[in-house]
C-alpha cells in the first residue's frame, strides 16, 4: 500500500512541470489572440488569463468604463479583454451609427447583455433580423397608438399619485424627512409596468412574487455569468423563466377576454385585440395559425418590454429630481408651464392634448434623457470580420460597446451644461444633432416603446414638481454615477418631501 501511494505520488510530482508548461502556453496563447486582436487599438497591452479585467468591471462598473472612454478619446474606440472575450467601446458617434445601422446576420447580433442570450432567451426581440424582425415590430405596433397610449397615461397618472402620496408620508414620518427614492421609484415603475402591460390579470400575490423574482434578476445582471446552483446569474436566469412564464397566464387571459369583445384596458388588450384578428382571418382564408401567436412567445416579449421599460425609466425619474433640485430656474419654469395646463384641484386627469402642449417639460425630459442617457451602452457582438476604418477591423465575436452616453456629449452646443431650450422650437437642437441622440437607439433596433418612455417622464415631472416640494440632501459625490444596472445617482436621490397644496387631487378612470 505505501508502495502504490509513494508510487502515484512519484507519478504525480513527474507531472507538475508539465502541468505548469500547458498552463502557461494557454496563457500565452490567450495573451497573444489578444494582442492579434487588439492590433493598433488603445487598451491594456496585457490582461489576466481567463478572467481578464472582469473583477475591475464587476467592483466598480463607472470607473471602469470611464477609463474605456478615455483610452477611446483620439481613435473613437478602445480594446479589452472580460472572461475570455475580446470586447471593444465605442465612442465616437459615427462609428457607433455604423455599428447600429449595420444589425444584420452577416455584421452585428444586438445581444442588450455581454450574455444576455442566457439570460433572456432566444425569443427575444432584438436577436431577430430581416423580415421576422420586421413581423414582430408591425405586431407590436398597435401597443403604442395613439389610443392605446392615452389608455396607459391615465393608469400612469393614477399610479404616480398613489406613491407620491406614500413617499411624501414616508418623509414626514422619517426622524430628519430625508428619504432615499431608488427603491421607491423602483417599485412604482415596477408596479407601473405591470399594470400597464397586464392589467388586472396579475393577482395580488403574483404581483409579490413578480416583484422578488424581478429584483432576483436585476442582481443577476450585475453578477459574474456564473451558470451554477447557488450563484446569482443561475437564479436571475430561473427567474425570467418564471416571469415569462407568469406573463404568458396574462396573454391567455387577455385573449379570452378581448376574443368576447372586450374593451382594451392594457397593452396585452391591445396586442390581443389586434392578433386575434390576424388569426381569425388566417382560418377564414384556410392559413396556418400567423407565427408569433403563442402565449408562451408573448409572455416572453412582455418580459423585453418590461426590462426595456423598467431600469431605464428609473434611472431617468432619479436624474429628473436631481437636475431639477440642482436647477431652481428650471424647476420654476415646469411648474408654471404645467399650472398653466392643469391644476391639482380639478381632479382632472392630465390628458393627451394637455401633455403634448406642455413643450418646455418636454424639453426637461429630452434634456434629461440626453445629460444622463440611462441605458449608457448597447452590447452588439461582430458575426464576421467587420472593417470599422480603414486601418481597424473588429475581429469575428467581439463583443462591441457603442456609448450611448458619450455620444450624448458630442456635437451639442455646451454639451456639458444642463440645458433644456436646446430642445426649444428656436434652437431645435434635437434636429441640429439628431444622429447624437441616441438614448433610444438608432436604425432597426430603434426603441419601440419610446414615446411611452418618454410620456411617462413627463407626466412624472409634471406631478412630482406640481405636488411636492423637494430638497436634495447633498454630500460630497452624491451625483456620481453609478450602475444598478443602469446609471443613478450615487446617493439613490436622498430628499425630503412636503405637498405643497391643501390636497392631493383625486384621480380615477371614470
Amino acid at each position: 500500500m505505501t508502495s502504490l501511494l509513494f508510487s502515484c505520488a512519484t507519478f504525480l510530482s513527474a507531472l507538475v512541470p508539465y502541468i505548469i508548461s500547458f498552463v502557461i502556453f494557454l496563457v500565452l496563447v490567450e495573451q497573444v489572440s489578444y494582442l492579434i486582436k487588439k492590433r493598433g487599438a488603445p487598451g491594456p497591452l496585457f490582461v489576466l488569463p481567463f478572467i481578464g479585467n472582469a473583477i475591475s468591471l464587476v467592483r466598480d462598473p463607472t470607473s471602469f468604463w470611464d477609463t474605456q472612454s478615455a483610452n477611446s478619446s483620439r481613435s473613437g474606440f478602445s480594446a479589452n479583454y472580460i472572461i475570455g472575450r475580446f470586447i471593444l467601446y465605442i465612442r465616437d458617434t459615427n462609428l457607433s451609427h455604423l455599428i447600429f445601422s449595420n444589425v444584420r446576420p452577416d455584421a452585428f447580433l444586438l445581444v442588450g447583455h455581454p450574455f444576455g442570450k442566457k439570460l433572456f432567451g432566444e425569443h427575444n426581440l432584438i436577436y431577430k433580423f430581416g423580415q421576422e424582425h420586421k413581423d414582430l415590430r408591425r405586431l407590436i405596433a398597435p401597443n403604442f397608438t395613439p389610443r392605446a397610449l392615452s389608455t396607459y397615461t391615465s393608469l400612469q397618472q393614477i399610479i404616480i399619485l398613489k406613491h407620491l402620496k406614500k413617499w411624501e408620508s414616508l418623509s414626514s414620518n422619517s426622524p430628519n424627512k430625508y428619504i432615499s427614492l431608488r427603491l421607491l421609484v423602483r417599485d412604482m415603475n415596477l408596479e407601473t409596468s405591470q399594470t400597464v402591460f397586464v392589467g388586472p390579470y396579475l393577482r395580488e400575490e403574483e404581483r409579490e412574487r413578480f416583484k422578488l423574482d424581478y429584483n432576483m434578476f436585476n442582481v443577476g445582471l450585475m453578477k459574474l455569468p456564473i451558470d451554477l446552483p447557488g450563484f446569482a446569474f443561475r437564479n436571475a436566469r430561473m427567474a425570467v423563466d418564471r416571469l415569462a412564464d407568469t406573463l404568458s397566464e396574462c396573454v391567455m387571459k387577455s385573449k379570452t377576454k378581448m376574443d368576447n369583445n372586450h374593451e382594451p384596458s392594457c397593452l396585452i388588450d391591445f396586442w390581443m385585440q389586434e392578433m386575434l384578428k390576424e388569426i381569425s382571418a388566417a382560418k377564414s382564408a384556410g392559413e396556418p395559425v400567423p407565427p408569433h401567436t403563442s402565449d408562451a412567445e408573448i409572455g416572453g416579449h412582455l418580459f423585453d418590454f418590461l426590462f426595456a421599460a423598467q431600469d431605464a425609466s428609473t434611472s431617468s425619474l432619479l436624474w429628473a429630481v436631481a437636475l431639477l433640485d440642482s436647477h431652481p430656474e428650471v424647476l420654476l419654469k415646469v411648474r408654471e408651464e404645467v399650472s398653466s395646463f392643469w391644476s391639482p384641484e380639478s381632479d382632472g386627469l392630465i390628458n393627451t392634448e394637455q401633455l403634448r402642449e406642455m413643450k418646455y417639460t418636454q424639453a426637461v425630459a429630452r434634456e434629461v434623457l440626453r445629460y444622463r442617457a440611462p441605458a449608457t451602452l448597447v452590447p452588439h457582438v461582430a458575426m464576421k470580420d467587420f472593417a470599422l476604418t480603414e486601418s481597424y477591423t473588429i475581429p469575428k465575436g467581439t463583443i462591441v460597446f457603442p456609448s450611448v452616453l458619450d455620444s450624448s456629449f458630442q456635437g451639442f452646443t455646451k454639451p456639458d451644461r444642463f440645458d433644456p431650450d436646446r430642445f426649444s422650437e428656436e434652437r431645435q437642437e434635437d434636429q441640429l444633432f439628431k444622429k447624437n441622440f441616441l438614448t433610444f437607439g438608432a436604425g432597426a433596433h430603434q426603441c419601440v416603446g419610446q414615446r411611452y418612455a418618454l410620456n411617462h417622464l413627463v407626466l412624472f415631472i409634471a406631478m412630482f414638481c406640481a405636488l411636492l416640494d423637494f430638497k436634495r440632501y447633498r454630500a460630497d459625490g452624491c451625483d456620481d454615477i453609478v450602475y444598478n444596472p443602469t446609471i443613478c445617482p450615487k446617493d439613490g436621490c436622498i430628499v425630503s418631501l412636503k405637498r405643497r397644496g391643501r390636497r392631493y387631487p383625486n384621480l380615477s378612470l371614470e
